[in-house]
């Protein structure tokens, strides 16, 4: 069967089998849907998962779709793909996959209300998915060929600890000192194990997150790794410092990072509200996704040993030794916003407060405690 000529060496081909054997486990006659940019890396990416795909006699099928950004909409021909519900969903993309216009107007209704496609798929467990946005070659080679066994123990001891937990106290040298309210929410794991229907994730593969409770955290945050900002990603050289109560930041300070940060939040806000104007939005959310620009909605905790900081979010709040909050959209489908911002911490000690109050600390200055 045909394959793609391209600059494929060794290192890319393990990565791309990787993805398929190891993290989806693709078999024959699979319908395999592969969405990407023509940029050079993600394209040259999606075709060696294609050829992945046919090394196993599986039926993929490759769609281009201009570059999308933050705020962009999915092409319609995209989510219509999407919609014929094959066996896996692959997302490529250069920055992002794009919002779902129809999603975000009207709903998908699961057991909650989805406002994309994409995301009610996988929960609904009606096919398995993974999504690598800005990812690079070089990234993938490093980062995906990894001790996946080790990386899924460690997940599995971290979400344990997590469920059923009254909360998590996170600190830094930096001077991030949060606690972060988690009854009643459940720990996810990145794990590289997208092997069943409604399994997805990211690849690099490698935190385990969770949602904070709804107005339970409260302290300061100090970013001292990396950020995502409206207009990119950066390696953070003057801390960023929050302050958060009842889960919504009050105040952001530090030099001109921060300002770019205060930048963002305001346009998630006012993004909000013009897609309400266009009818994009339902009138009844959009003071909600507005106010929820400046909420956290993510603590994240990076596991992959292959990973570092490199101001591309998809691989940096996988990096272990680091955890991450994302300013923004929530996981659990109650906190939702135009906005999403991943950002680091380095060297946490996350401590978990259980149910009875016990206290059990998972990483000290960066390291799990059972290494």
């Amino acid at each position: 069967m045909d394959r793609f000529v391209g600059s494929y060496d060794k290192s890319l081909v393990r990565a791309a089998r990787a993805a398929v054997n190891e993290v989806l486990a693709v078999k024959k006659d699979e319908r395999v849907l592969l969405i990407s940019n023509p940029g050079k890396d993600v394209r040259e990416l999606s075709m060696a998962i294609f050829d992945a795909c046919l090394d196993v006699d599986a039926a993929p099928s490759l769609i281009f779709q201009r570059e999308k950004k933050q705020f962009d909409f999915a092409e319609e021909e995209v989510v219509k793909a999407m919609s014929a519900k094959p066996h896996v969903i692959i997302s490529m993309s250069k920055e992002r996959l794009g919002n779902d216009k129809w999603g975000m107007k009207t709903g998908y209704k699961g057991k909650r209300r989805y406002d994309h496609i994409f995301d009610f798929l996988y929960e609904e467990k009606k096919t398995r998915v993974f999504w690598s946005p800005g990812t690079t070659k070089d990234m993938f080679r490093r980062t995906v060929p990894i001790d996946y066994s080790r990386l899924r123990s460690d997940c599995s001891r971290v979400v344990r600890a997590l469920d059923g937990a009254r909360s998590v106290r996170v600190t830094a040298p930096g001077g991030t000192d949060v606690t972060i309210g988690i009854r009643g929410r459940k720990a996810r794991s990145d794990d590289g194990n997208f092997r069943k229907p409604g399994r997805a994730g990211n690849l690099p593969s490698g935190e385990v997150f969770v949602s904070p409770a709804l107005g339970t955290m409260n302290g300061n945050i100090a970013y001292d790794g990396s950020i995502v900002l409206h207009e990119g990603e950066i390696v953070i050289k003057r801390p960023i410092m929050t302050e958060v109560k009842d889960g919504f930041i009050t105040s952001i300070s530090g030099g001109t990072e921060a300002i770019k940060l205060e930048e963002s939040v305001r346009l998630g806000e006012k993004k909000a509200l013009e897609a309400g104007k266009r009818g994009e939005l339902r009138a009844a959310l959009v003071q909600k996704y507005a106010r929820n620009a400046r909420s956290i909605g993510e603590l994240g905790i990076g596991l992959n040993r292959k990973a570092r900081i490199t101001a591309n979010m998809l691989e940096d709040e996988k990096v272990y030794g680091t955890c991450h909050f994302a300013v923004g959209s929530n996981y659990d489908g109650d906190a939702e916003a135009m906005i999403h911002l991943d950002g680091l911490v380095k060297r946490p000690t996350i401590t978990v407060v259980g149910s009875s109050g016990k206290e059990r600390t998972l990483m000290a200055a960066g390291k799990l405690v059972w290494d």
